[in-house]
């Protein structure tokens, strides 16, 4: 009987933790290990991307590539993880629970927006799954068939974070195509920091109050959401805001399965690993993407929860479990190199390097780099054999 990699989960951390699982079993000319991922669909979805138009686009199917580099799956949620037991339950269609048995498990089961318990967070629109982003969308390409007015032209983006400060450059563009060139759309972010931009940093956030400034996008600052209503939102101060059209961006906590592994976890809810990116106090399960509190350097930074970091703690990730299983010599994960591109909207984009965010990059130049990053580095590499596993090679740096 072959031994079995388990995956869960094919976002980014678990595609790459699959590949590069079968890379290196390729390499080591192995036949007696199958690879699975477990996921609700076949498919990768481009969550960096979810705050754009036509998002049910946003997506690459996997099924091809997976069968060409060998790599079986099994569509599903999974339920529990059984560490003892050295297996994972999971639902499948019409609501059939089943089992997978593995000698190395990778969780890549990812992060998850937290909601709020304020009054009316039901009525926020968010963009965490394809699913609610596509809601919103609809939302926005109906609100020409609305009574002009305030309450319809504002939107109202709760959180000035990395989500947030996407999310709302890109509505006046979107906004326009629906009410007309000439309409008087608003967006406001309300955020709790005192300047704009601030929770990115001080290099950065000029550019983000130039590009809200040139877009009208006002901030609401040193404020934060009370309650939510359908015609708009009350702030901490009291100050009403009218709007049809609330989002909600603030906070992101690992997926709940990582408490059901026995280990130490941060306060987002990630797993601590070693080097390998091996669960602290685990012997055979791995943790890669957004549920992996890993270091990337000796500086003392850890990994975001971002696809920049997602991919290269997958390709060690699944390198790392099937090189257990072979005996052969792991490959620590390390990626001091830190960047970040944050698009701004019509104005452009910003590039920057390093955990303090120095600038490189400014405007329509960084904007080409944005869609580089967004439409052809981070989705899955085409389906063939050869090229694919070339491609899940833990050592490509990934910045």
């Amino acid at each position: 009987m072959k031994r079995n990699i388990l995956v869960v989960g094919a976002g980014f951390g678990g595609v790459w933790s699959a590949l590069s699982a079968a890379r290196l079993l390729d390499l080591q000319g192995s036949s007696d290990v199958q690879i699975t991922v477990l996921a609700p669909q076949a498919e990768l979805r481009i969550r960096p991307r979810f705050y754009e138009s036509n998002v049910h686009e946003m997506k690459a199917s996997l099924l091809e590539l997976f069968d060409v580099t060998g790599v079986r799956f099994v569509e599903g949620t999974a339920d529990r993880i059984d560490p003892q037991g050295k297996r994972v339950e999971y639902t499948a269609g019409r609501g059939v629970h089943s089992w997978l048995s593995y000698d190395k498990l990778v969780l890549a089961t990812g992060s998850q927006l937290i909601r709020s318990n304020i009054t009316g967070i039901e009525h926020a629109f968010d963009v965490d799954e394809i699913e609610a982003a596509t809601c919103l969308e609809k939302h926005i390409n109906a609100l020409g068939s609305y009574s002009d007015s305030e309450a319809r032209n504002t939107v109202v983006v709760c959180g000035g974070g990395f989500t947030g400060i996407e999310t709302a450059t890109e509505l006046p563009k979107r906004l326009r195509a629906v009410l007309g060139d000439d309409a008087k759309v608003n967006v406001l972010i309300v955020d709790r920091g005192a300047e704009i931009g601030a929770a990115l940093g001080k290099h950065i956030s000029p550019s983000i109050a130039e590009a809200s400034a040139e877009q009208g996008i006002e901030w609401c600052l040193n404020a934060s959401v009370a309650a939510i209503d359908p015609d708009g939102v009350t702030l901490s101060d009291g100050r009403y805001i009218a709007s049809k059209t609330v989002i909600w961006t603030v906070g992101f906590r690992a997926s709940p399965l990582t408490a059901q592994v026995p280990g130490e976890r941060d306060p987002l809810g990630r797993l601590h690993v070693d080097a390998n990116l091996k669960v602290i106090g685990q012997d055979d399960i791995y943790a890669a993407g957004d549920v992996a509190f890993a270091a990337t350097d000796d500086q003392g930074h850890v990994a975001a929860m971002s696809c920049q970091h997602a991919i290269s703690l997958g390709r060690h990730a699944g390198n790392n479990a099937a090189a257990a299983l072979l005996g052969v010599p792991t490959t620590g994960y390390s990626q001091p190199k830190y960047v970040t591109c944050l698009d701004l909207g019509e104005w452009g984009a910003v590039y920057t390097e390093g955990w303090d965010r120095q600038v490189k990059l400014v405007g329509q130049e960084a904007k080409t780099l944005k869609h580089t990053i967004n439409s052809v580095w981070i989705y899955p590499p085409v389906a063939e054999r050869a090229s694919a596993l070339s491609a899940a090679d833990p050592s490509i740096p990934v910045a």
